[in-house]
């Protein structure tokens, strides 16, 4: 399950933008890369999953939309070529600080999440030591 689409990238920043970023040919066809795109939602899907898969099991159900925000943002970073302007890149920042809260478990998803392992023991363990201070020995003191 992609995280994000050719769809999503084309609603949000435009088909004239994807051509000039994903239309590298020898001569321009015009066209949106396909195969760039492709390329970069896979490599954002890694991304992704490489932090959701400490909390969370993979692949997922459905993708929350703060995961397709994140999602958004990394690709159109990765389809840039040089330096992108200074919103996408910020955009990306957080998106990558956004995946490292989840991963940490500081920023939760409403999703099944992996369970933790237990230690085996049910319970309190107790041991029965002497006691140090006792109110025999701690006499005079209070």
């Amino acid at each position: 399950m992609s995280y994000t689409s050719l769809a999503a990238l084309t609603a949000r920043f435009g088909e004239e933008m994807l051509v000039q970023l994903t239309d590298h040919l020898t001569v321009p066809t015009g066209a949106i890369g396909m195969a760039t795109v492709g390329d970069v939602l896979v490599s954002t899907d890694a991304v992704v999953d490489a932090a959701l898969a400490v909390r969370y099991r993979l692949p997922l159900v459905a993708v929350p939309a703060v995961v397709a925000e994140i999602a958004l943002a990394i690709a159109i970073y990765k389809l840039h070529r040089s330096e992108p302007e200074a919103k996408i890149g910020k955009d990306y920042d957080q998106a990558l600080k956004d995946l490292d809260a989840i991963a940490k478990g500081t920023r939760r998803l409403d999703l099944a999440g992996i369970e933790p392992e237990g230690s085996g023991s049910g319970g309190v363990i107790a041991t029965d030591r002497s006691r140090d201070f006792t109110p025999g020995n701690l006499r005079g003191f209070v």
